[in-house]
């Protein structure tokens, strides 16, 4: 039992941090959307860069409610595997993204870490959430 009454802090931890930086990387995203851009650009690239950002935090958000829909829920709370799998990915993702706002990355590596570590997790939170509901079974 001392395992279960671990994870579920560590989990609501790691979602409530990787939920902050999104919503930092959002507010401050410019110096980001310039990273994705040329030394000479226009503001036709830029408004297109905006919004290819715009859209993957959007959809990172989107991620964050169906996930945070089935913790809240109960359904997957206390789920190890599902709650060891959000866990690495969400603490993977907090440090990735830190390094994605201080260093500038490129665009393109934020599609890798929302792949790997909202889509992923996201995708398996609705798993849990037909197996639970669905099809009436007990949560692995």
């Amino acid at each position: 039992m001392a395992v279960v009454s671990s994870l579920v802090p560590a989990r609501f931890l790691t979602l409530t941090a990787h939920l902050v930086i999104v919503i930092t990387i959002f507010w401050s995203r410019e110096n980001n959307v310039l990273a994705c851009l040329p030394v000479n650009y226009t503001q036709e690239q830029f408004n297109a860069a905006d919004t290819q950002v715009i859209v993957a935090l959007s959809v990172t958000l989107g991620m964050f409610v169906i996930e945070l829909a089935g913790f809240f829920s109960g359904v997957s709370m206390f789920n190890n595997m599902q709650s060891l799998l959000s866990i690495g990915a969400h603490a993977s993702a907090s440090v990735a993204l830190l390094f994605y706002l201080f260093e500038a990355w490129m665009c393109a590596v934020y599609w890798w870490i929302f792949a790997l570590c909202s889509a992923l997790p996201a995708f398996t939170e609705i798993i849990v959430f037909i197996a639970v509901l669905g099809l009436k079974r007990k949560p692995l």
